[in-house]
């Protein structure tokens, strides 16, 4: 395959195996995962965009697009790979609490850009993810108790559709594209852009609080009772550490969006325990939400899995809280609930989650540690299995998984249709396709 046809119809760039910076543009934001891909395309404009799916739709290749290379699965040898984080524009409509970005923007930009004006976007945990990806797989926010899912806040989209044609895509205009975008994944068209409602921050109050891991029973039975009848605005998740060469520790990640004196109140529980190693409390702009766990920013050998629980009875507690975190790093789960339980008018593909749980297991994919960690995470869900749903959110899908484990068999039909309609030769290519 060659392209010299597409170099001279791009203002961007095109790299291909054995050119410089080839083999830093095609890496993933897992390193564990691979990427040997035909080509990547650096876009600078959504005319590079439309050009690149018009060159992949006559050559018969896929085109896969990632902003940042998070969420990346793999399995893609023959594809084109677009970078789109080029496209990196962020305006807010302060009047109309609205934001108009670019696929290439990332939470930490537009939360900067928000908060000037007293505003909020539905934003994850860590500031370098890219909106676009997070928001086309539904989107799980620190304020998603409060506002629901992040695609549940798009207004419209711009796309460059399977046949090159750039065009935008909102409720009024097609209502069935618009659907699928908005929690269904990257299938169905390249997203140059977005438009999403913002929220009120009229305050923050959050932070980590850590302890060494002998208080471990202590901190998850507050992290039940704070979160028995917390507030929608109050998120809060419970960790388990076990650092490289460092002791067990345990800890709680919290968020309350609102005034920072009753965010304060609504957590004194957590001063009854003794002894906090770490105690990060405090008010805070939106701007920093990536201090609260303080993720990393840089690509790194993650493994992962993410399950959605439906309780914590006494086998998830044993296991999750008797049994050793090694060889992983982390064990989390989520508090969920709220809005993000509550079904959308004309909701898009995402839908409600009615599991009060998640469970997120992380571990380092170092070549030392990789088959260790996958089998600790096999364990986990064996172990707990009859309390988990067998759903799970797409963002959290992993390289083994299929977008079947993302959605109920009505709304992955549902999906599947429209991309053979609208993409009948596959030129698009998701992350984790709905038809694979």
């Amino acid at each position: 395959m060659t392209f010299e046809d597409l170099r001279a119809d791009l203002t961007g760039r095109v790299l291909v195996p054995g050119e410089d910076g080839f083999d830093a543009a095609a890496q993933p934001w897992s390193t564990v995962v691979t990427q040997p891909v035909a080509a990547v395309v650096r876009a600078a404009d959504a005319q590079d965009v439309a050009a690149v799916v018009a060159h992949a739709r006559r050559a018969g290749v896929p085109v896969i697009a990632q902003p940042t290379g998070h969420g990346a699965s793999g399995g893609i040898e023959d594809a084109i790979l677009l970078r789109t984080g080029g496209l990196d524009r962020v305006e807010i409509d302060a009047e109309r609490r609205v934001a108009k970005v670019g696929a290439g923007a990332n939470w930490g930009a537009v939360q900067a850009a928000a908060a000037v004006h007293g505003l909020t976007g539905l934003a994850g945990s860590n500031p370098v993810v890219g909106v676009t990806g997070y928001t086309l797989g539904g989107g799980l926010s620190w304020f998603g108790r409060k506002y629901g899912w992040a695609s549940d806040a798009v207004r419209a989209f711009e796309i460059v559709d399977a046949e090159g044609a750039v065009t935008r895509v909102s409720a009024a205009n097609d209502p069935e594209l618009f659907w699928a975008l908005r929690g269904g994944g990257g299938d169905f068209a390249v997203v140059t852009g977005l438009e999403f409602d913002l929220f009120p921050a009229p305050g923050l109050y959050g932070g980590r609080v850590m302890w060494h891991g002998a208080r471990t029973a202590e901190v998850f039975e507050a992290f039940q009772e704070i979160t028995a009848d917390a507030p929608d605005e109050l998120s809060v998740w419970f960790h388990r550490f076990q650092f490289p060469d460092a002791p067990p520790m345990v800890a709680l990640d919290v968020a309350y969006l609102g005034d920072r004196a009753l965010g304060r109140s609504l957590l004194t529980r957590l001063d009854a325990i003794d002894g906090p190693i770490v105690d990060k409390r405090g008010a805070m702009s939106v701007a920093y939400l990536g201090d609260i766990t303080t993720e990393p920013t840089d690509p790194s050998p993650s493994i992962s899995r993410g399950e959605l629980l439906t309780d914590l009875g006494d086998a998830v507690v044993k296991t999750l809280l008797d049994e050793p975190v090694a060889p992983l790093v982390d064990i989390q789960i989520r508090h969920l609930g709220g809005a993000l339980a509550t079904a959308v008018a004309d909701g898009g593909a995402r839908g409600p989650v009615a599991e009060p749980y998640l469970l997120y297991a992380l571990g380092l994919g170092l070549p030392h540690l990789k088959a260790a960690v996958t089998a600790r995470r096999t364990e986990i869900v064996d172990a707990i299995g009859a309390h988990i749903s067998g759903r799970k959110p797409f963002t959290f899908l992993t390289p083994e998984e299929t977008a079947a484990a993302a959605f109920d068999e009505t709304t992955l039909a549902r999906l599947r249709e429209i991309k053979r309609a609208r993409d009948p030769l596959s030129v698009i290519r998701s992350n984790y396709p709905v038809l694979g």
